[in-house]
C-alpha cells in the first residue's frame, strides 16, 4: 500500500455518526472533547467559520467547502466569529445516525457530517503525521467529492431501507478524497510529503520495506538529490529527520502487531530490522513512551 493508505489502515477510522445540520439565524456551538476521533464534515448552503485549538485564526467556509479535523481538537462552529457558543450536546443529545438536526428554525446553513472513531494504538503519534485542519475549498469542477456530499445529503434528507450502511460507506470516502484533495496544499506533515514527487519516492520506499537499514545517503540517492539537499527538504516538510521517521513507523507497526497478534517480541524486533530484542525495545520505549511488554494486548512469550 502506500503511505496514506498504510496509515488509515493503522487508524482503523469506524465511522459511527452521520448527520445534517440545518442552522437560522446566528449561533456558536463548541464541541469540546473530541479525543480519539476524526471530524469531517462539507457545508452544503450558506457560510460558517471553525475555530479549531492550535489553529491561530477561524477559518471561514462556504457552500461547497469541506474540512477535516484528523486530531481531534476541540473546535467551535459558528455563523460568525465571537459569538458566545452554547456546547455541542445541547444540540445534539437527541442525534441518530441518519437523522438532520435543526436549530433556530434553519434555512442558513446546512452542513453535513460525520464522526470517526480511530484506534487507540499509537493514536497520538499516528495523529501527528496529519494537519490540524485539512480544509478543501470548493471547485468549479465536478469532482468525487462534491458528488459524495451530494449523496449523503440526499440520504440524510430520504432515508430508506440501507441507508445507515450508505452513508458509512460514503463517510469513508469523504474523509479519504478530502484528505487526497490536500496532497500539496503546503503546513507540515505527511500529507506535504506525498504531494512531493522525491520525498514521495522515499516514503514509499521505507514503507514497503521498513526491515531496510536505509541510510539518509541512499534516500537522498533513490530521489535523485544530494544527501544534504534530501534530508534538508525531508525535515522541512515532513517535520522529522527521514531516519527518525523511519523509526517511529516501525515503532507504529511493531505496536499494532503487538496489540494484534501473539507474536513474540524478538520475532515482530528481527522482521522490522533489529538484530536483538533489546535494541528494538530500547527503541519502542524511546518512540512510544512505554514497553513492549506493555503494549495492548500482546503476552509476553517466556
Amino acid at each position: 500500500m502506500d503511505p496514506l493508505s498504510d496509515l488509515l489502515s493503522l487508524l482503523q477510522p469506524v465511522n459511527y455518526m452521520s448527520a445534517g445540520f440545518d442552522a437560522g439565524g446566528d449561533w456558536a456551538i463548541d464541541f469540546p472533547d473530541q479525543q480519539g476521533t476524526i471530524k469531517s464534515a462539507a457545508v452544503v448552503v450558506g457560510s460558517c467559520w471553525v475555530s479549531v485549538t492550535g489553529v491561530a485564526k477561524p477559518v471561514e467556509l462556504h457552500a461547497g467547502d469541506c474540512f477535516v479535523l484528523p486530531r481531534g481538537q476541540t473546535f467551535q462552529l459558528a455563523s460568525e466569529p465571537g459569538l458566545k457558543p452554547i456546547l455541542a450536546e445541547t444540540v445534539f443529545s437527541g442525534a441518530e445516525n441518519g437523522g438532520i438536526i435543526q436549530l433556530n428554525g434553519g434555512g442558513r446553513t446546512f452542513i453535513v457530517s460525520s464522526r470517526f472513531s480511530v484506534s487507540e494504538q499509537q493514536i497520538g503519534i499516528l495523529l501527528s503525521l496529519l494537519p490540524h485542519i485539512v480544509h478543501i475549498r470548493n471547485g468549479t469542477e465536478h469532482t468525487p467529492l462534491r458528488w459524495l456530499v451530494e449523496q449523503m445529503m440526499e440520504e440524510l434528507r430520504s432515508p430508506t431501507a440501507g441507508t445507515v450502511l450508505v452513508l458509512q460507506h460514503l463517510a469513508h470516502m469523504i474523509l479519504l478524497q478530502a484528505l487526497r484533495r490536500n496532497l500539496g496544499q503546503g503546513g507540515v506533515g505527511l500529507l506535504s510529503a506525498l504531494a512531493d514527487k522525491n520525498l514521495s519516492t522515499a516514503l514509499i520506499a521505507m514503507h514497503q520495506n521498513p526491515a531496510r537499514s536505509w541510510t539518509v545517503q541512499e534516500l537522498g540517492e533513490l530521489t535523485g538529490m544530494s544527501r544534504s539537499a534530501f534530508a534538508q527538504r525531508f525535515k522541512e516538510t515532513v517535520g522529522t529527520a527521514p531516519i527518525d521517521y523511519l523509526t517511529r513507523w516501525r515503532m507504529l507497526l511493531a505496536g499494532d502487531r503487538l496489540s494484534q497478534s501473539d507474536e513474540p517480541i524478538s520475532a515482530i524486533a528481527f522482521s522490522l530490522g533489529y538484530e536483538s530484542e533489546s535494541a528494538f525495545s530500547t527503541a519502542f520505549k524511546r518512540v512510544m513512551g512505554r514497553s513492549p511488554r506493555r503494549n495492548g494486548l500482546h503476552h509476553v512469550q517466556n
